[in-house]
């Protein structure tokens, strides 16, 4: 029964990660789906589209899907829908914030979705505006230390961007955050293309000004809401402004 048991295992970890995987595509075919339509499908002109189709290449969405997306937005193929962005407020255990960005076509049936995900994991929805101050528009750029066989530093990112209008380069390990205001998201990423540097994501995001710290007993709760969140269709994304210590990560795993 042992090997029946990894097998078992071994396929649920598989169907957990591509049923993931697939709602991830949906998501950001449905950014570059709403990018066409606000700006035009052409990228070079259009950097909120272009932005997303990076997204959405880097996560190895076919480009058949990405190109038909395109021209669902544009309206040069039919089958687009009318999306609206709507925003959620809310807490998790502990008493952090959350912001639920949701892109939907039935505002009824999101805001049941989130609802039912906050609710059935410990937390509460919020009156609009009691929690969306705590968090500030940002431009916000990932970008990888390993690259290409070459280990970057925070000087050598800090020196492609600083005059693209960056404001700060955080080290987070792995990579580096670059946070800039929203409107200079394109100019520091183009610093970094022409300086030869790779980046994993560029997009305008909700910073928190103030963080709460969570502790072992804490931290699984809220990451399992955040995820129940994350697996609602019409959710994009969702922002938290808790603090989780490394001691604490590895801990919880």
């Amino acid at each position: 029964m042992a090997g029946h048991s990894k097998w078992a295992t071994t396929k649920h970890k598989k169907a957990v990660i591509d049923a993931r995987r697939g709602k991830l595509f949906a998501k950001l075919i449905k950014n570059v789906e709403v990018a066409a339509r606000l700006g035009g499908p052409d990228p070079a002109g259009n950097p909120t589209l272009f932005d997303a189709i990076q997204k959405a290449k880097k996560a190895s969405v076919p480009a058949d899907n990405i190109d038909r997306a395109v021209k669902r937005g544009a309206g040069l193929e039919a089958g687009g829908a009318d999306y609206q962005t709507i925003m959620y407020e809310g807490y998790a255990p502990g008493g952090v914030a959350l912001l639920i960005e949701c892109l939907t076509d039935n505002r009824n049936r999101a805001a049941g979705e989130v609802r039912t995900a906050i609710t059935r994991s410990g937390g509460s929805m919020a009156d609009a505006g009691s929690v969306s101050y705590l968090f500030s528009r940002r431009g916000v750029v990932i970008v990888p230390r390993e690259q290409d066989g070459r280990t970057l530093t925070e000087d050598d990112v800090l020196a492609a961007v600083l005059d693209a209008g960056a404001e700060e380069v955080n080290d987070l390990g792995e990579s580096f955050e670059v946070q800039c205001q929203p409107q200079d998201v394109v100019a520091v990423r183009s610093a970094l293309q022409d300086a030869g540097i790779d980046y994993e994501s560029a997009e305008v995001s909700f910073v928190p000004s103030v963080t709460v710290p969570v502790d072992e007993e804490t931290a699984p709760k809220v990451f399992r809401l955040i995820e129940a969140l994350e697996d609602c269709d019409d959710v994009q994304n969702v922002y938290a402004n808790f603090d989780v210590s490394d001691e604490v990560m590895e801990k919880v795993g």
